[in-house]
């Protein structure tokens, strides 16, 4: 490792950073996250993702380390123990729920749970190649249908393409205690106030007992903006919309061409 280099944690964003176009994990960053433990250097996955919806990454890579999921409002360490737990009320989702019925806004929708995924309608094409994606599934329901005294950790928005700008727009000021990110052209992370990538980032280095500007982030899209921020060093990956590779000046090949593993490469070997 250089001398002028501490790397104490790192942290990697999925769709579109960890898994390449074809959502898997490329050979050599995949090697990286299995040695990085043996060298006393926490892997930590930060998704917007669902635990369920990171589970088979871990299991057909044999890696075994902690989870940010939901853009931070739940976060796992490597044993699966529950560190942190926020949530929208069950009240404030039944409220948000009902405006977007009320909108009829051209999307569909998802209400997460800790572990539990509900969809108005599990039939819809958009909640069908979610599903495909994410090696897991949802079942029909509510917020009604939630388990006695559960909160919502995370809608998931699935808009049509062209919209999110003025779904975003009228969610925010409908709502202004939540959080509501662009994760990608058509899709809407709406989770409790203050939550994000970056205060994940961040109670996790306090878990550890590390500095965040000991850490090394990687990501590629509108959501990992602040995490890679917050990281020491955040690497923006190549295959990110322009704005957001000009925004930062340290680069990562593509998610197609291992760029995880070239970074870890040239701090680590």
């Amino acid at each position: 490792m250089s001398e002028k280099i501490k790397v104490r944690a790192v942290f990697s964003d999925v769709d579109g950073t960890l898994l390449n176009s074809e959502h898997r994990v490329m050979p050599g960053t995949a090697a990286w996250i299995r040695k990085l433990p043996e060298m006393g250097i926490p892997f930590v996955i930060v998704s917007a993702r669902s635990p369920s919806g990171i589970y088979p990454i871990m299991k057909r890579n044999c890696f075994r380390c902690a989870l940010i999921a939901y853009s931070g409002a739940l976060i796992m360490d490597e044993d699966r123990k529950v560190l942190y737990n926020r949530q929208i009320p069950r009240q404030l989702a039944a409220e948000i729920e009902q405006f977007f019925i009320r909108n009829r806004f051209d999307m569909t929708w998802s209400i997460y749970s800790v572990d539990d995924w509900i969809s108005p309608d599990r039939s819809d094409p958009r909640i069908l190649r979610e599903e495909r994606i994410v090696e897991a599934q949802s079942r029909e329901g509510t917020v009604a249908d939630l388990a006695p005294g559960a909160g919502v950790n995370k809608f998931l928005c699935i808009c049509a393409p062209g919209t999110i700008l003025e779904i975003e727009k009228k969610v925010k000021a409908e709502f202004p205690g939540v959080e509501a990110v662009k994760s990608s052209d058509i899709l809407l992370e709406i989770m409790a106030k203050g939550i994000s990538k970056a205060d994940a980032l961040c109670r996790f280095c306090d878990h550890l007992g590390v500095s965040p500007q000991d850490t090394v982030a990687f990501g590629d899209n509108y959501n990992d903006v602040e995490m890679l921020e917050a990281a020491g060093r955040g690497y923006v990956m190549g295959n990110a919309p322009e704005e957001i590779l000009q925004r930062f000046p340290l680069h990562a090949a593509d998610n197609d061409h291992d760029g995880i593993a070239v970074v870890l490469d040239s701090l680590l070997a």
